[in-house]
């Protein structure tokens, strides 16, 4: 990097890929530096450089001294460990440092404390809120939300008729002929551990789940107008029960809000919905399956004269984009909960289910909300 260069990348000021630092004699303030950077999406520490972006330089003394400490913070403060590089950059008031720091490929990374830091703009926060590091734990497939006990989920909640019937249709015998017993059975499915449900067990197969996982549930409002009302609306549900129930009485909601189209029609025919079927069954299918569950929030459903809003806790894992989904891509978030879904729901599970969506209507807009972690669906719905 020549002098130029580095005065071109001062101007821009401290954001969350620079940081600024007159001088570093701190191995644990380093190591958060690193933390934060190898959790984030990796950017340079520049030493040398004070608070208001102007060049003060290291002294070969001290230079000496700096390289030390970031060899030693990196190898043993920083877990696991990483590999900066560092470049040394000329300029007329001294030698400026630039410490270059990777995104990391083994996160989430933790000081020699235990701490997680994360950025937070130009600034850095460390990770004290237990659903977020779970949600750094899942960004790197280390931990998925669907297979964490529920606490007072035992046997004694299984819908066994229910259950009976699934086993029943995918194995063709019934739980009883299979000389194990019940909770056995779930364990083997990966459903139950320890006479435990986990999440996917819970929401699948229990009687009623809400009653130990009340948000996870869906909160379905139909507003006259475009907007929303605090004091006046249509019709206003909050959908509970097993993942099939709350599929299907999500979708006889959005159904009963929408109008039938003659779109040149006999005019003795029912007319089409306005918003094709298979498009709302692969958003809620999405919803339901793939959203955050270490997010404790329900999903949303907004109806309104000219669209309709569906909102999922969570955005989108890990580098997975809009336009990654839209082309097929998938990061399965819920590998337990996905599997039985394709089961249970007319859910395929190949990672086509917006490109399905989109095929059928392809007025709907998809935003990955990442600062405020959701993913909003928006359906343009005709006025006329």
């Amino acid at each position: 990097m020549t002098e130029n260069e580095l005065k071109q990348l001062l101007r821009k000021g401290e954001d969350s890929r620079q940081q600024f630092k007159q001088f570093i004699n701190n191995g644990n303030a380093l190591a958060a530096e690193m933390v934060a950077f190898s959790n984030g999406l990796g950017g340079t520490i520049f030493v040398g450089i004070d608070d208001a972006g102007r060049i003060v330089g290291v002294s070969e003394q001290d230079l000496q001294v700096l390289n030390q400490l970031i060899a030693n913070t990196a190898s043993q403060s920083v877990r696991p460990a990483i590999n900066p590089i560092t470049e040394n950059i000329v300029t007329e008031q001294g030698l400026v440092v630039a410490i270059q720091i990777a995104q990391g490929i083994n996160k989430p990374y933790m000081d020699a404390q235990g701490f997680f830091w994360v950025k937070s703009g130009a600034d850095k926060r460390r990770v004290t809120a237990r659903e977020e590091i779970q949600r750094m734990y899942q960004s790197a497939n280390l931990l998925h939300a669907d297979v964490v006990p529920v606490t007072g989920m035992g046997i004694e909640m299984l819908d066994r008729d229910y259950f009976n019937q699934f086993v029943m249709k995918q194995y063709g015998e019934m739980p009883d002929d299979l000389a194990i017993s019940y909770s056995q059975l779930l364990s083997n499915m990966n459903l139950m551990q320890d006479g435990v449900f986990n999440l996917a067990g819970a929401l699948l197969f229990c009687k009623m789940p809400s009653i130990k996982l009340p948000v996870f549930i869906v909160k379905a409002v139909a507003y006259p107008g475009n907007d929303i009302h605090l004091d006046r609306y249509i019709e206003s549900q909050d959908i509970e029960g097993k993942l099939e129930t709350v599929f299907n009485d999500s979708l006889a909601f959005l159904l009963r809000q929408l109008r039938r189209v003659q779109r040149k029609r006999n005019v003795n025919t029912e007319g089409e919905l306005e918003i094709p079927r298979i498009a709302l069954e692969e958003l809620l299918i999405n919803a339901l399956v793939h959203r955050d569950y270490f997010i404790s929030a329900p999903i949303r459903m907004f109806i309104f004269d000219n669209r309709i809003e569906i909102i999922s806790p969570g955005h989108l894992p890990n580098n997975l984009t809009v336009d990654h989904i839209k082309n097929g891509n998938s990061n399965i978030r819920n590998p337990v909960l996905a599997s039985f879904a394709a089961k249970i729901l007319p859910y395929r599970g190949l990672g086509n289910g917006i490109r399905r969506a989109l095929k059928a209507c392809p007025d709907i807009e998809l935003i990955d909300d990442r600062e405020g972690s959701q993913f909003k669906v928006i359906i343009a719905r005709d006025e006329s």
